[in-house]
C-alpha cells in the first residue's frame, strides 16, 4: 500500500532529516517508527501527507506518486488518511461534536450521517457522554480520544499516529494505544511514532528504527532497541 523508494530531504547541507529510505508498509499492518529527537521519524510521516516534499525519491500510497499529484488528487488522498498528534489539534470553540464534524461537513457529507457517525465513534472511544463539552473541559487523555474519534469518523485506509502519547501518563497512555489497536483490528493500517520504550515492548508488532534520517533496523516483531 505504502512506499518509500530511496527517500531523502535536506532542509540544508548540515541538517538532513531523512537519508535514502526505502520503507514498505502493506495494508493493515501496525508498524512502530522509532527513534531519538531528530531522527526523522515526523519527517517521514509528513512525506507521506505530502506535507514535506523529499529532496530526492518517491513516496507512493498504492499507485499513486504522493508528489506528483494534482492538489485535488492529493486531497482526495488524504481523505483516506487520518492522522492523530501530540498535540491534539482540536479547535477550542468547538465542541467534540463539531470537532469531529468538521471534515465531515467540508466532505459534503448530510447531517444526518454527520449525526450517526459521530455518535458511533465517540462510543467506540469511551466518549459519548462528552458530546457537547469544549476541549478546555476535557483532560488530556480524552482531548486525544476526541483526536482519534476525528481521525477515523471518515473511516481511512491508513492511521497515523505521531507521538500520539507524548503528553499522557501512563494510563491514559495504555488506553490510547489499545483504541488504535482495535483500530488496526478494525482493517486500518497503523502507523504509529514514538520514543515510548513500554508501548514498543507491548505490542509486539513490526518495529523500524531511525537513526540520523536513516533506516538501521526493520524487525517484524520487535521490541525498543536504541
Amino acid at each position: 500500500m505504502i512506499y518509500f523508494d530511496q527517500v531523502s530531504k535536506e532542509y540544508s547541507p548540515t541538517s538532513i532529516a531523512l537519508e535514502d529510505v526505502n520503507l514498505g508498509i502493506a495494508p493493515k499492518e501496525f508498524v512502530s517508527v522509532v527513534g531519538q529527537s531528530g531522527a526523522g521519524k515526523t519527517t517521514l510521516v509528513k512525506m507521506l501527507l505530502g506535507e514535506e516534499k523529499p529532496t530526492s525519491g518517491k513516496v507512493f500510497f498504492e499507485s499513486l506518486d504522493i508528489h506528483n499529484l494534482l492538489p485535488e488528487d492529493l486531497h482526495q488522498v488524504r481523505r483516506r488518511i487520518g492522522a492523530i498528534f501530540q498535540d491534539f489539534r482540536l479547535l477550542p470553540s468547538k465542541t467534540v461534536y463539531e470537532n469531529i464534524a468538521f471534515a465531515m461537513e467540508s466532505a459534503g457529507i448530510t447531517d444526518e450521517e454527520i449525526e450517526a457517525d459521530v455518535s458511533q465513534v465517540l462510543d467506540l472511544v469511551g466518549l459519548g457522554s462528552r458530546i457537547n463539552h469544549f476541549p478546555g473541559e476535557l483532560s488530556g487523555g480524552e482531548k486525544q480520544r476526541v483526536a482519534i474519534a476525528r481521525a477515523i469518523v471518515m473511516r481511512p485506509d491508513v492511521i497515523i499516529a505521531d507521538e500520539p502519547t507524548g503528553n499522557l501518563d501512563p494510563i491514559n497512555t495504555k488506553e490510547i494505544i489499545a483504541l488504535l489497536r482495535k483500530i488496526n483490528e478494525f482493517g486500518s493500517t497503523v502507523i504509529l511514532t514514538t520514543h515510548n520504550k513500554d508501548v514498543i515492548n507491548g505490542l509486539k508488532k513490526r518495529v523500524v528504527t531511525m537513526e540520523r534520517g536513516r533506516i538501521i533496523r526493520d524487525d517484524k516483531e520487535g521490541r525498543y532497541m536504541l
